[in-house]
């Protein structure tokens, strides 16, 4: 099975800038798709950014304007570009990958944790 490996979060000042990369041991466009999770503590996880093989993009309204996610295929890496970070961005972030014929989020990497200071 395909692991997915993030990295790139760390500490940052309020109004700042992160880039979260996610790192898949196989081929990443067996997937119908991907995702940016993230979770707070003592809240619910949610669905920040996902693409779909074909490119397509979707974000939370939260963060419109100010996260992109993108795809290299032949790095097998999903990106997350966070910019205009706030207080409410401090999470732990997970990458997520929906298999073939699985309408799911199934396979998870092991999260990375982004803090943004006020």
């Amino acid at each position: 099975q395909v692991q997915l490996v993030e990295s790139g979060g760390g500490l940052v000042q309020a109004g700042g800038s992160l880039k979260l990369s996610c790192a898949a041991s196989g081929n990443i466009f067996i997937f119908n798709g991907m995702g940016w999770f993230r979770q707070a503590t003592g809240k619910q996880r949610e669905l920040v950014a996902s693409i779909s093989r074909g490119g397509s993009t979707d974000y939370v309204d939260s963060v419109k304007g100010r996260f992109t996610i993108s795809r290299d295929n032949a790095k097998n890496t999903v990106y997350l570009q966070m910019s205009r970070l706030n207080a409410e961005d401090t999470a732990v972030y997970y990458c997520a990958a929906r298999p073939p014929l699985i309408n799911e989020y199934r396979i998870w990497g092991q999260g990375t944790q982004v803090t943004v200071s006020s």
